[in-house]
């Protein structure tokens, strides 16, 4: 996926840090990923811990880590991959609301593979409830919906808004493609909770945050994928189809400070490690100010090609790249 503020690029400096300072020996450990967005860093240290905690409050995320964390033993999916393929489309809330020739004139996906993510979602949907699949399956399958909608959506990168014209790479028909995760003998966690209510229910060793930077809210850049994933139905707002969302603190520059300190404060782990870029809301005098109240403090940098979803006339931005750091707090409780 084209994710705003995806680690992938990053994932082998986060590793590499996390081992130069919390050891390279963790098979005993507990690693939790509190901003998890697609999982890559929880996905990193899966089977090299012995637990992994993932954990994001929109729903899509949850249902890629459900699967890439949760799962950790083998499953059949071959037939079922099959079965879904071979589905002819359908007309329903997608292909309404959100494709060519629906309703609602929103231009997400081309109308082919609108009816195609509708029967895929109410078949998988059916499955779950008459029992031809278990829970590991239904998030398995959901997470490859979920990653083939995207690959075929008709957006320039996020869903915050719509191509007018449906692109070529839209015009493809979709596949699911299996979304295979790695098995491990030990069972991991995931959450779909506020991150700040969940840390003062758990526990472990190395603690990983990569909360928003700045104002982009991800429950309107991504709030089709959450659509697809709940299959409810409400009413969508505006030209864009956004449906209601709870907005992050961590995207307001007056709460985030409040709330990233209640967040570090309340952390019942010894290594604690933030993802953070030198063009985010917090700045590094205040990171390092709010982090040092709790312990030994360091910081590590590198530096990284920048997100770009937007027009370079419209970026606040201009520079191609930017500095990312990982903060480090050894928490002295």
């Amino acid at each position: 996926m084209n994710y705003i503020g995806s680690k992938h690029k990053l994932s082998n400096f986060i590793k590499k840090t996390v081992y130069e300072v919390a050891g390279k020996n963790l098979s005993g450990k507990t690693f939790c990923d509190l901003f998890a967005g697609t999982g890559i860093v929880g996905r990193n240290f899966k089977a090299e811990t012995k637990k992994i905690i993932s954990n994001d409050f929109e729903y899509y995320s949850y249902v890629l880590n459900r699967n890439y964390i949760g799962n950790h033993q083998k499953i059949q999916f071959e037939n079922l991959i099959e079965e879904l393929n071979h589905l002819d489309g359908k007309s329903g809330f997608i292909y309404d609301e959100y494709s060519e020739n629906g309703t609602s004139e929103r231009l997400y996906f081309s109308a082919e593979n609108g009816k195609k993510i509708d029967a895929i979602r109410q078949e998988i949907e059916m499955w779950k409830s008459s029992k031809k699949i278990n829970e590991d399956q239904y998030y398995f399958l959901l997470c490859s919906l979920l990653e083939a909608a995207d690959r075929i959506a008709n957006t320039a990168s996020v869903y915050g808004a719509f191509l007018k014209q449906i692109k070529k790479s839209a015009q493809k028909k979709m596949e699911i493609l299996p979304a295979d995760f790695e098995p491990t003998k030990n069972q991991h966690d995931v959450y779909n909770k506020d991150a700040n209510e969940l840390i003062k229910t758990i526990e472990g060793d190395i603690l990983y945050l990569d909360p928003p930077y700045n104002a982009r809210q991800y429950g309107a850049n991504y709030h089709l994928l959450n659509t697809i994933a709940k299959y409810d139905q409400f009413l969508p707002k505006g030209k864009t189809g956004l449906r209601n969302y709870q907005k992050s603190k961590y995207c307001s520059k007056t709460e985030v400070s409040k709330s990233f300190e209640d967040l570090i404060k309340n952390a019942k782990f010894q290594h604690i490690f933030l993802s953070y870029n030198n063009e985010g809301l917090m700045p590094e005098s205040e990171i390092r100010n709010i982090l040092s109240k709790f312990g030994k403090y360091d910081i590590f940098t590198t530096e990284y090609q920048r997100f770009r979803a937007d027009k370079e006339e419209n970026r606040n931005h201009k520079a191609n790249g930017t500095t990312e750091y990982l903060y480090y707090l050894e928490k002295l409780y």
